[in-house]
């Protein structure tokens, strides 16, 4: 027969039941609040929605680029790398003149400037013309222009509209075709030349041979949709042999001869 317990022993064993776990509830909540904390601190940053894709290995000409752009960055801004692009700077009604440009001038028979590096060839080339029997040798009469000189031509040639019974903004419509707007003339880089002789004979020459001094005729008639320039037969540009060559060959301006390069790329 088993012993009967005593009232001392049946209270102690109600309150061993009634007694609740405390302790290891405070150890699981403890375990779930760090677990929650550190998930808030380095959950889900690398999942495919959150992180950023810096990858623009494989961009082609036409593609946008992948990732951030800092807005307050210039865009569109022509610079000039090295020298193995120089002489195909694009400087048009579209494309300013790069900022700070300045190129290292030397003057040339006649008194005008241009960029040191086109001397030799454009020397060669007018050495050349003589061949010509001219009256009067080949000369440059305009090269390199400062923004001041640039401005006053355009200015002037504004005015000469406005004589003509033009609006303001007709008058500088029609200047743009003659006269480029100050900041994107070729005449301010120093590698365009405006070429002056006693016969007109002299330019259809230059047309012909002027590529294999690595000058082209920049301005053609047909050309003027492109370029948004009238036809000056006078204007020649100093882009490089190789270049030129093709470019007469093919019967390309600058603008299609670049944009040509660019999608072979």
């Amino acid at each position: 027969m088993l012993p009967v317990p005593n009232e001392g022993h049946r209270r102690r064993q109600k309150q061993r039941r009634r007694r609740f776990p405390w302790g290891s509830i405070a150890t699981v909540i403890l375990v779930v609040a760090v677990c929650v904390y550190a998930f808030t601190l380095f959950g889900d940053k690398e999942s495919p929605e959150n992180s950023q894709v810096n990858d623009t290995t494989t961009q082609g000409p036409d593609d946008v680029q992948v990732g951030l752009l800092d807005e307050s960055s210039p865009q569109n801004t022509q610079t000039v790398n090295d020298d193995t692009d120089w002489n195909l700077l694009l400087v048009n009604y579209e494309n300013a003149i790069p900022e700070n440009y300045e190129p290292k001038l030397v003057e040339v028979p006649g008194g005008e400037k241009v960029d040191e590096r086109i001397y030799d060839p454009l020397m060669e080339m007018l050495e050349a013309a003589k061949e010509g029997n001219w009256d009067q040798l080949p000369m440059v009469v305009s090269g390199y222009r400062t923004q001041k000189k640039q401005q006053q031509l355009y200015d002037d040639k504004v005015a000469g509209y406005r004589k003509e019974g033009n609006s303001q903004s007709e008058a500088e419509e029609l200047a743009k075709q003659w006269v480029s707007v100050p900041g994107y003339s070729e005449h301010q880089i120093g590698l365009a030349v405006d070429i002056n002789g006693a016969t007109y004979d002299l330019y259809f020459w230059l047309q012909e041979n002027s590529y294999k001094y690595g000058f082209i005729f920049r301005y053609p008639g047909d050309k003027t949709d492109i370029t948004g320039v009238a036809e000056e037969v006078w204007h020649y540009r100093y882009v490089g042999v190789e270049a030129a060559t093709e470019m007469y060959e093919k019967g390309l301006c600058l603008e299609e001869y670049l944009a040509e390069r660019q999608a072979e790329q």
